[in-house]
């Protein structure tokens, strides 16, 4: 697989992150997707390794979805922007502290969003306990999940 297609791959994959912070955005199916043309177009072990792995989270994470709340955010005043940082902190933290880091840099995202909108930091606490009581936690669930699969896919690519 040439160097544009993996670019190519690689946003697309990038486009499923920032789909799953958008309300009705299949961004896990595209993440998978983009893994699926991945392994058509570069058929070796590794590629096949990584997607039937990928294949096998997502199928968990859809699981813990469904025990999970449902996402009702917009009712408990998540703005597209609170979507923005949560998903740059997910990212950074992701990166940052490897793999674990995604789930503090998501809420610290969120903390850091409401703490910019309301300005004290036990309004910035109770936003934040509200917004993950209320879907934040599946949209983690699901975020995460495709972090790692993004990883994976990102370290197979690199030194597979």
């Amino acid at each position: 697989m040439g160097v544009w297609e993996l670019l190519l791959v690689g946003l697309v994959i990038l486009l499923g992150l920032c789909g799953v912070l958008v309300p009705g955005v299949p961004g896990s199916w595209l993440v998978w997707a983009a893994l699926l043309w991945w392994a058509l177009t570069d058929p070796r072990p590794p590629a096949w390794g990584v997607l039937a792995g990928a294949t096998a989270v997502l199928f968990l994470s859809q699981v813990m979805r469904w025990a999970l709340p449902p996402r009702r955010l917009r009712a408990s005043g998540a703005t597209p922007r609170m979507g923005v940082y949560a998903g740059a902190g997910a990212f950074l933290g992701f990166f940052l502290v490897p793999v674990v880091g995604a789930i503090p840099g998501f809420m610290g995202g969120i903390y850091l969003s409401e703490r910019l909108r309301l300005g004290s930091h036990g309004e910035a606490m109770t936003a934040l306990r509200t917004v993950m009581r209320n879907g934040g936690s599946s949209v983690l669930t699901e975020l995460f999940t495709c972090l790692l699969i993004a990883g994976a896919w990102l370290v197979t690519v690199i030194w597979g």
